[in-house]
């Protein structure tokens, strides 16, 4: 018999790095143990990870909107573990097909690479990349163009009207947000060497990456301190956010034009869309029978990101 159960929170690589004051880190700390706790108790057979990539493991050789893992591997930034994930490619392939027969385009890789945005919620929650069987489902939410709240949805409800046939325990889970903006390069308007990197830049050498993380450290350092002209955290666009999720006002996103979300809580922003697609799933997966809280939210500056967790609980009685 199936039972499902979802959970949400942000990530950041700069966690561990640039940390704010001792409370808030205590705070936050306890949130996500929660639900690290919670997950235990569920103990899932099987988790759909919805997470975005920033240009570590997908490039604009070719950026698809959705993408679905049949075999992934953490590359290891920011201090998060390297190696595979626990992926059941057979699983994950009949998965790709049951979106596609929903009418959502999606595509499929056998080799896919992911960043902090996948290993780091699943180090937080699980102690480890391959503890459980882990369908990553990777949702583009950097690289222009973006695909629509809208298709977010109903990507993440045909996720879970799958999930729904399979008779497992089963954890949708969504990493990214909320309300931020950290230094990702453009397209647009790119130098030459910026453009390549953008369109090929797999497989940095060490020096390379932790030149780049070190300039991600110094902006934080400089955001936290009031002196970055970066697009400044919105908690009311946060609290909002997670407020309709928690009413289950899922339908009434594919209103928000992509342009709206940039402008009120900066470009990766978008992020809260792997959000959107893993409660769409759970509503799909349960009929709608199911209720949602956020018990943690704070904007935290030296993270460059309003941080928050969020978890559902399916309800057979739920009116």
């Amino acid at each position: 018999m199936s039972s499902m159960k979802l959970q949400c929170l942000s990530h950041t690589p700069l966690m561990g790095l640039v940390d704010p004051d001792e409370a808030t880190v205590r705070s936050a700390m306890q949130a996500l143990r929660t639900l690290k706790e919670d997950l235990e108790t569920f103990d899932p057979e099987l988790i759909f990870l919805f997470a975005p990539d920033h240009y570590n493991g997908f490039f604009y050789d070719l950026m698809p909107s959705f993408c679905i893992g049949a075999a992934a591997s953490s590359i290891g930034d920011y201090g998060c573990r390297s190696g595979p994930l626990n992926v059941p490619g057979n699983l994950a392939i009949e998965c790709v097909k049951a979106v596609q027969a929903a009418e959502v385009d999606c595509a499929v890789s056998f080799r896919m690479q992911v960043d902090h945005g996948f290993a780091q919620p699943l180090e937080l929650l699980t102690g480890a990349l391959d503890r459980y069987p882990v369908i990553p489902v990777f949702i583009n939410s950097l690289a222009a163009p973006l695909p629509s709240f809208k298709r977010a949805r109903l990507l993440g409800n045909a996720v879970g009207l799958y999930a729904a046939t399979l008779g497992r325990r089963v954890l949708f889970m969504g990493s990214g947000g909320l309300s931020h903006n950290p230094p990702a390069p453009s397209l647009a308007g790119a130098t030459p060497e910026v453009a390549e990197r953008l369109i090929a830049g797999r497989n940095l050498s060490a020096e390379q990456r932790n030149a780049r993380q070190q300039r991600t450290i110094d902006v934080a350092r400089e955001f936290a301190g009031g002196g970055s002209t970066l697009h400044q955290l919105n908690p009311a666009w946060d609290k909002d956010f997670l407020e309709r999720l928690k009413q289950r006002d899922l339908i009434g996103f594919d209103k928000v034009e992509n342009a709206q979300i940039g402008l009120a809580a900066g470009e990766s922003a978008h992020e809260v869309k792997t959000w959107l697609a893993a409660n769409a799933a759970m509503a799909a997966a349960t009929g709608g029978r199911y209720v949602v809280r956020s018990d943690y939210y704070a904007p935290i500056p030296e993270w460059i990101a309003g941080f928050s967790t969020l978890q559902g609980d399916e309800q057979a009685d739920y009116g």
